[in-house]
């Protein structure tokens, strides 16, 4: 537990004053009280149970303060809370390489049949989109509550050369944050000749991407994972052949406060596709567990097609209720205010007062 007025707690030094001048009393009481010729009357008159519960409401009294002088510090605490509205953005490898059989049948069949138990199992306030990313990365589908959309998405992917990280996680952040301008091709072809084989575009399309340009970078940098709205899950089986580094958009992501969740699938040795073709297979699980360290996130190992259910499961659950840091200080108050109504009624009812 901590505090956000830490200096509050001084205050606490009061309860063991309080207590103690509660005791110097008693003990003054015991004196000035009247002599009788056999103490065994005055006993027998109270009982044993009368001389303890004469100092429950005093106690009840001093703990409802010590709940109150806490709540005035403002305490906070980790508690697991259901999540609002997520929205996820699943990353796919389609590469040549997913045609791999060291993952029955094969890599891509596993991984989409892993998919859809993970859809499957998403909370009701998850929406999914799906992205999926070889020699460049395409949109399959935009985020969407509709669990039918979701299925029928991973029946569309369609394998090719290449693995371009990097283009999958920048897609995945432009479907997450779709009003901030992020601009795939842009980042691609930022050369010269790219330029000059791209399209001159509209004075409209200029003046948008100007606009959102200039609220990029307005945009204060967030603490990296302090996004609670959405993440990514990124899956790869191999290394990265072409298209832009990846750290640099997972730095784009960390400012964002945006987690990525990689997921290395396969075997870290590679394996051999169906046609028998040489692709570079190994995972490069380095690059993707720097990925996940940047954004906040956390790296995974799926090794089979029920690890990978395995991981997706976990990370179900993990959108389903987050921890999130959570003043108490009302929990207290509350707490306080309970114990001193039961001292006030215990004393009117055992003593009149």
């Amino acid at each position: 537990m901590q505090f956000l007025w830490p200096q509050m707690l001084w205050l606490l030094l009061t309860v063991p004053l309080l207590a103690a001048a509660y005791l110097y009393l008693i003990s003054r009481r015991k004196k000035a009280a009247l002599l009788y010729a056999s103490l065994a009357l005055p006993r027998a008159a109270l009982g044993p149970g009368q001389r303890l519960r004469r100092h429950i409401p005093p106690l009840l009294f001093l703990l409802a303060l010590t709940a109150a002088l806490l709540a005035c510090a403002r305490p906070s605490a980790t508690v697991t809370l259901p999540s609002d509205a997520v929205t996820l953005v699943l990353a796919m490898d389609t590469s040549r390489s997913m045609e791999a059989t060291d993952v029955a049948p094969t890599r891509i069949s596993a991984a989409q049949q892993a998919a859809r138990d993970l859809i499957v199992g998403l909370p009701a306030n998850v929406r999914l989109g799906i992205v999926s990313f070889a020699s460049t990365a395409t949109v399959v589908l935009p985020p969407t509550d509709n669990r039918h959309d979701m299925l029928e998405a991973l029946d569309r992917f369609q394998l090719q050369r290449g693995t371009a990280t990097g283009s999958g996680l920048y897609q995945a952040l432009a479907v997450l944050f779709p009003d901030d301008g992020i601009d795939l091709e842009a980042i691609l072809f930022n050369g010269a000749s790219g330029r000059a084989e791209r399209q001159a575009p509209s004075l409209d399309e200029a003046a948008a991407a100007e606009a959102a340009r200039k609220r990029a970078q307005e945009r204060p940098a967030a603490q990296p994972g302090s996004y609670q709205h959405g993440a990514v899950i990124l899956l790869s089986d191999g290394r990265r052949t072409t298209g832009p580094d990846p750290a640099d958009a997972a730095r784009m992501a960390a400012q964002r406060g945006v987690r990525v969740y990689t997921v290395g699938f396969g075997s870290p040795q590679g394996g051999a596709d169906e046609s028998n073709l040489s692709f570079y297979m190994q995972l490069d699980e380095t690059a993707l567990r720097a990925v996940a360290a940047l954004t906040g996130g956390e790296y995974f190992q799926a090794g089979s097609a029920a690890d990978l259910s395995r991981v997706y499961r976990q990370l179900s659950a993990r959108f389903a209720l987050e921890r999130k840091e959570t003043e108490v200080g009302a929990l207290l108050a509350g707490i306080a205010v309970l114990l001193l109504v039961a001292a006030c009624v215990l004393s009117m009812l055992w003593f009149r007062r």
